[in-house]
């Protein structure tokens, strides 16, 4: 149902083109959207019936807002901007991977061939992408062999080993003329955009000559590289009767949750094919246009010559967007492949509904039985803290994030206490509270739902107490109760209460993997610090032993132990002195001796 405030924005909605945010409770965006129509769609959410992320989304929108833009186009651009900025929780996210390697031939005086990670606009030539890394470096160690270019570094004054091979032509001791690189490069981007019967042709040629030299091991390398050829190149089915690069984007939707499958056909070939799965909150037509636009917003990401996508699909703002045509084909094989892709998006969606249903009660089941319990409304972010020392010393302290009842680990943070130099849980809670929530107000990052501290009531105050007297936030904190044999035994509130919650259920389960996780991790830190503070204490007590030598130590060996395993003419290989070496080793095992 909703709220009279929002009836009331509804109201005001302008029919223009543009951007909506959906905001929740804490006024985070968690959905970012486009419309043609602001007010058609928008009302939308509020005025029909949804079902699965839909129906959860609309039911966290506490607010939206709305910014109108000039065109279609424009708000294209805009909601990938927005998306990337705010990292909304219920839209599609691609990861700016590395994608895959690509063939390049430099663009120089003396052209080379390379496989090379990074697409730059520096002028060359580049061939791929090639899914397959060994297949990648197969085809370019062939074309050295068939086709040479430049090998070594150059300007050698001599023959390379390369050229004694046949795989240089020769720039490392005299100069190549351009018209030898360019018959060769022709040849290359031939092979590389599909014809293959002519590499074939002289291979054969090559290897019938060394047989009639009596060069059998010749021929039979020769052998190889035609297979090769035959193997990796002719045995592709050819689905086109050109070789424009093209990728091909189809999806299948159902109860709630897109499959989209996208096909890379290169040589006219299909060379590859990738598969994604999201739940859907918008249109599946335009989710798959939003798509598209941070797909080829990748790293790395080459654009093709043609895009080839399913009715329903703006082709013309993509068109004006990403530069290249893209087409919907109603017959023959272009449109086969499209149905072939919707199949393939249906089968993987089917084969994952049973695994999402089960995956599901572990996770985000799990993670709403815990803010029931607590009263809160449903979140996905939890930050977990624990802190670990020995005896006061090297105190240290952990965090580690859980979206939606699952681990993230590369938003994990360790932090040694700087203020805090004996066991007091209430005085190293408030520096790791104010340390880490005082960054994330400053870098503009999203905050999270809850905050579980690994403690009693004592932490649970200095977290708030921080959080509301010195930061100015209002985050729910709850504590990690554990039983006297230190395991998990209950959820502890603000005001002290324990929840009883049930021992047997998903969320139990899920509070004990969060405190045993952040338990684990402060550990493990904490024994790092321990033990290159013990090392560098032991260090600093030798004689001849300064600070440099100590750093040298610390870098190369970390623990006492290898540092004792380690000979004095190691020591002396790190550019210690002798004499020092030798007083290291001496010291140290009169030490392991008392």
């Amino acid at each position: 149902m909703t709220t009279q405030h929002i009836e009331n924005k509804l109201k005001l909605l302008p029919d223009q083109p543009g951007c909506y945010l959906m905001k929740d409770v804490n006024a985070k965006i968690i959905y970012v959207g486009k419309a043609k129509n602001l007010k058609n769609r928008v009302r939308s959410y509020f005025k029909s019936s949804h079902e699965g992320k839909t129906a959860k989304l609309v039911s966290e929108i506490h607010d939206f807002e709305t910014i109108v833009t000039s065109t279609d186009k424009e708000a294209f651009l805009l909601e990938i901007t927005l998306i990337q900025k705010h990292k909304p929780y219920y839209n599609i996210k691609l990861k700016r991977g590395t994608g895959y390697p690509y063939i390049k031939i430099t663009n120089e005086r003396d052209p080379q061939i390379m496989i090379v990670s990074k697409v730059l606009n520096d002028g060359g030539y580049y061939f791929g992408p090639y899914p397959n890394v060994y297949a990648a470096q197969e085809t370019l160690q062939l074309l050295q062999k068939v086709y040479p270019l430049r090998r070594c570094p150059g300007h050698q004054k001599r023959p390379c080993l390369y050229y004694h091979m046949g795989q240089c032509l020769g720039a490392c001791f005299k100069e190549v003329p351009v018209e030898a690189y360019e018959r060769n490069i022709r040849k290359i981007k031939s092979f590389l955009n599909g014809n293959v019967s002519q590499i074939k042709r002289e291979l054969t040629a090559k290897m019938n000559d060394a047989a009639d030299k009596l060069e059998f091991e010749r021929a039979a390398e020769i052998r190889d590289q035609i297979r090769y050829v035959e193997m990796t190149v002719e045995k592709q089915k050819i689905i086109s009767n050109d070789n424009t690069p093209r990728d091909l984007f189809n999806f299948f939707m159902d109860k709630g949750w897109i499959s989209i499958q996208v096909f890379f056909i290169r040589q006219a070939r299909l060379i590859k094919r990738e598969k994604r799965l999201f739940p859907c909150i918008d249109l599946p037509e335009e989710e798959l246009a939003s798509f598209i636009l941070q797909f080829y917003n990748q790293k790395n990401r080459i654009l093709p010559k043609e895009i080839l996508v399913p009715p329903g699909i703006d082709k013309k703002v993509l068109n004006e967007i990403l530069g290249v045509s893209v087409k919907t084909p109603k017959r023959g094989q272009k449109r086969d492949l499209l149905e072939m892709a919707h199949k393939n998006a249906q089968l993987v969606l089917e084969e994952k509904f049973r695994l999402l249903e089960l995956d599901d009660r572990k996770t985000v089941g799990a993670m709403n039985e815990i803010t029931d319990a607590l009263g809160l409304p449903n979140g996905h972010r939890v930050e977990a803290f624990d802190h670990s020392h020995l005896q006061g010393t090297d105190i240290v302290s952990a965090m580690v994030c859980f979206v939606d009842g699952r681990p993230e680990k590369t938003l994990y943070r360790k932090y040694k206490l700087k203020n805090t130099d004996h066991a007091d849980e209430a005085a190293s809670t408030r520096e790791v509270i104010y340390r880490r929530y005082s960054r994330l107000l400053k870098e503009h990052e999203n905050l999270p739902d809850l905050i579980l501290m690994d403690g009693a009531k004592i932490q649970i105050d200095a977290c708030i107490d921080v959080l509301q007297n010195q930061l100015g936030l209002n985050i729910p904190v709850a504590g990690m109760v554990k039983n006297e044999h230190h395991k998990t035994a209950d959820l502890m509130t603000e005001t002290g209460e324990k929840i009883g919650l049930n021992p047997k259920s998903e969320g139990f389960y899920l509070l004990q993997r969060i405190q045993d996780e952040v338990h684990r991790f402060a550990i493990t830190f904490h024994r790092q610090v321990h033990s290159k503070n013990s090392l560098s204490s032991r260090l600093e007590r030798i004689k001849g032993v300064g600070p440099k030598t100590r750093t040298k130590l610390l870098r190369n060996f970390g623990s006492l132990k290898r540092l004792s395993e380690a000979s004095v003419e190691e020591l002396i290989g790190l550019g210690i002195p002798q004499k020092t070496a030798q007083t290291i080793k001496i010291s140290l095992a009169k030490e392991n001796e008392t």
